[in-house]
């Protein structure tokens, strides 16, 4: 948590020069009615309170990047409709029997090991291979100490443009000693 898979999935995006926008929700705690309306959408009188046609999130980001982050906190019921996406591009609005296509381009991220995951029954293997083909491992900040001095002085940089003000003195040797503190969180 903290370490910018959202950032980096943005990065990801802009580098892509996809003509659609970048979409990012978070799916940890989304039950299976939940996660299903928010990406899939839902037809007028589908389910209690659906008083018109909703297009999901799938629909937005067509063309463009959906972010999924945690999606190893993903409920199995709803890992298979993801597998079912993933496979053919394909899915289907709650209370509708027209299927949709998407040319959405999908990242995900976790902060859990998804193998750990599969051993103990709550992600799917299938699912986890299908989302494995590019796997980028981003450090946390203490297994990357040597960007701290970087990040210090970009974010001092910034924190002067914000406020419209000088960088302010500091003493030569903070950015080293900042590089040996053990960082219990993130950036």
């Amino acid at each position: 948590t903290g370490v910018g898979k959202e950032s980096l999935a943005r990065v990801l995006h802009s580098l892509s020069k996809r003509s659609g926008e970048f979409i990012a929700v978070n799916v940890a705690g989304l039950d299976d009615t939940l996660f299903s309306d928010t990406l899939f959408g839902h037809k007028k009188g589908s389910f209690t309170g659906a008083a018109g046609d909703r297009k999901g999130l799938i629909e937005t980001a067509s063309g463009g990047t959906l972010f999924l982050d945690e999606i190893g906190d993903l409920a199995v019921p709803s890992q298979v409709k993801l597998l079912r996406l993933l496979q053919d591009g394909s899915y289907y609005p709650l209370g509708s029997d027209v299927l949709k296509k998407t040319d959405a381009r999908f990242v995900f991220a976790t902060n859990i090991h998804l193998e750990e995951a599969i051993n103990r029954g709550t992600f799917r293997k299938d699912l986890y291979y299908r989302l494995r083909s590019h796997l980028i491992h981003i450090p946390s900040l203490r297994e990357r100490r040597e960007d701290i001095p970087l990040l210090f002085h970009y974010f001092l940089e910034q924190g002067g443009k914000l406020l419209n003000k000088k960088v302010p003195p500091f003493p030569p040797e903070l950015p080293l000693l900042l590089s040996h503190y053990t960082f219990p969180g993130n950036i």
